[in-house]
């Protein structure tokens, strides 16, 4: 009862962090799950299969709130979707215990990605006249995005968030709205690839309902917050978490490195990120007095 009360919350915060930053649904409980010792392509079935349901109420809290760019939805569908179902297809054939350090890894990176992107680039956000996005944008994006998502258990919202917001012009409230809109049809096409090369016994239920249900409660909360949260602080917050627990899978891999290691490295990884946050808050302070003394 206690673990299942343990992934609920970890659904729900999961599905906070997605709806508020348009990303992290997938990393979050994918590193989360991973160290708990699962097996990769199970972790990811699992994950995804969570997703269908709790992306869908994402989706709909989204557009009640008028968070949504409808062109972008649609450019986005069919190409990430069959990234999804290939990169689903390609894991589950991977051997557990071979891709596993693989997989922390690219999700290692991803969280150092999310905590720069937040860390140095502010200059996005709050614009809200841009061009429309074109097909030659929206397709390679979804495609790419979609099988990063499926192969690493989360990447959809890593990849397609930050390039979408890296358009001169970009409504950041639009572009997080979206992404997690249109996940809702990644997520379905990664799990029919992941049902169709390991078969519906290879889910672990239990685990998938928990983190459901944490996910329903938080999403329609996310789409709220969209308005009123500093997405940067909630990004150095996600990408935190992110390095965390897949440098910690990376250092007991192979049971090679000391207790005392491990924790030296933890404390020090603990203490960096700290101080980008902390960077992080001083600078929207002073960002905030410049916009209150213009």
């Amino acid at each position: 009862m206690k673990k299942l009360l343990i992934l609920a919350f970890i659904g729900l915060m999961a599905q906070l962090i997605d709806g508020s930053l348009g990303m992290a649904y997938g990393l979050t409980s994918t590193s989360l799950l991973l160290a708990f010792g699962m097996a990769p392509a199970v972790v990811s079935a699992s994950v995804h299969l969570a997703e269908v349901v709790t992306t869908a109420v994402s989706g709909v809290s989204h557009i009640k709130f008028g968070n949504v760019d409808k062109n972008v939805v649609r450019q986005l569908i069919f190409p990430g979707s069959v990234g999804a179902f290939l990169g689903a297809c390609l894991l589950s054939r991977l051997p557990g215990e071979l891709v596993k350090p693989y997989i922390s890894i690219f999700l290692l990176l991803l969280g150092i990605y999310i905590i720069m992107r937040f860390l140095l680039d502010h200059s996005k956000q709050g614009r809200t006249e841009s061009k429309p996005y074109t097909k030659k944008q929206l397709i390679p994006l979804g495609f790419f995005a979609g099988l990063l998502d499926a192969t690493g258990g989360g990447g959809w919202g890593p990849v397609a968030t930050p390039i979408l917001l890296a358009k001169k012009g970009a409504d950041s409230r639009k572009v997080i709205g979206s992404v997690d809109t249109s996940e809702f049809a990644i997520a379905s096409s990664a799990t029919l690839g992941f049902i169709l090369s390991l078969g519906w016994e290879s889910v672990n239920w239990t685990w998938v309902i928990a983190l459901m249900a944490g996910g329903i409660v938080a999403a329609p909360i996310a789409a709220w917050l969209v308005r009123i949260i500093p997405s940067h602080i909630m990004g150095i917050l996600v990408g935190g978490l992110i390095i965390m627990t897949n440098a910690h899978t990376l250092l007991t891999a192979g049971n090679s490195l000391s207790g005392t290691t491990i924790q030296t490295v933890n404390i020090i990884l603990f203490f960096v990120w700290g101080i980008a946050f902390i960077h992080m808050l001083r600078k929207r302070k002073k960002a905030n007095k410049r916009t209150l003394n213009a």
